[in-house]
């Protein structure tokens, strides 16, 4: 059945409840495509569709961050084929939307081991960041490359690397050298496509997320899906260890 809700009171539950970050795995583009006969390559088209979609819904509902999970540093164990469509898929859709974003007010940030990937999609990656930085709507935080894991490991280094004591190590350090530097802490994780697992990632940031998992593959996943998983996040009694 259709959720009949408008706009201004989705707004209005968002910043109710505190809902600021949602971070997301946009899982099924593969199984979508693999359900309707089609290339898998088509299903990671219509994921791109699916999330200028959902980028404007945050916009209209005042949620003023979305991290999404695009490329984990397992997805290198993919067939190359599928690899090389997806680094393809990324330039393609920054070089033909990023203008666009910029007009919407998008800011847009790389997060993950971006220093791995060619030098053009670098340049490409860093351009969209400098062209977006100073903008002041939706934040857009792309894990690409991302595994928490590898994260992690990266923050031990740099604070070895800045000689920092041991007893001075507290977790706003720590924080402070993750990729997510400056964004605060998702407080609700939607993972589509019905696994229930967090598949590496932002395993730090979660620590007290609401996680909501829905059957919808990530094509699928619009605004109806979006609306419901705010008003179940309102209905959560949200603790943090008390």
């Amino acid at each position: 059945m259709k959720t009949l809700i408008k706009t201004e009171n989705i707004k209005d539950i968002a910043k109710e409840c505190g809902l600021k970050h949602i971070a997301i795995i946009m899982d099924g583009n593969r199984r979508w495509a693999k359900e309707k006969n089609l290339p898998s390559p088509m299903g990671h088209k219509a994921g791109v569709d699916s999330l200028k979609n959902i980028v404007r819904r945050f916009d209209d509902y005042g949620i003023k961050y979305l991290t999404v999970y695009a490329f984990s540093t397992e997805n290198w164990k993919r067939t190359a084929d599928e690899v090389k469509f997806l680094m393809n898929l990324l330039c393609e859709t920054l070089a033909t939307q990023i203008d666009e974003m910029h007009k919407e007010n998008v800011k847009i940030r790389f997060i993950g081991n971006i220093s791995q990937l060619s030098d053009k999609m670098q340049k490409i990656i860093t351009d969209a960041q400098l062209l977006t930085e100073n903008n002041t709507g939706v934040n857009l935080n792309i894990a690409f490359n991302y595994g928490s894991r590898n994260e992690l490991t990266t923050a031990i280094k740099n604070i070895i690397e800045k000689k920092i004591p041991s007893e001075k190590i507290t977790e706003n350090i720590i924080s402070e050298n993750l990729y997510t530097k400056g964004i605060p802490d998702p407080d609700l994780l939607i993972r589509t496509g019905g696994e229930k697992r967090i598949s590496n990632y932002l395993l730090w940031q979660i620590a007290y997320s609401e996680i909501i998992v829905v059957p919808e593959f990530w094509p699928d996943f619009n605004d109806e899906s979006l609306i419901n998983c705010i008003m179940e996040f309102q209905n959560r009694k949200r603790r943090f260890g008390k």
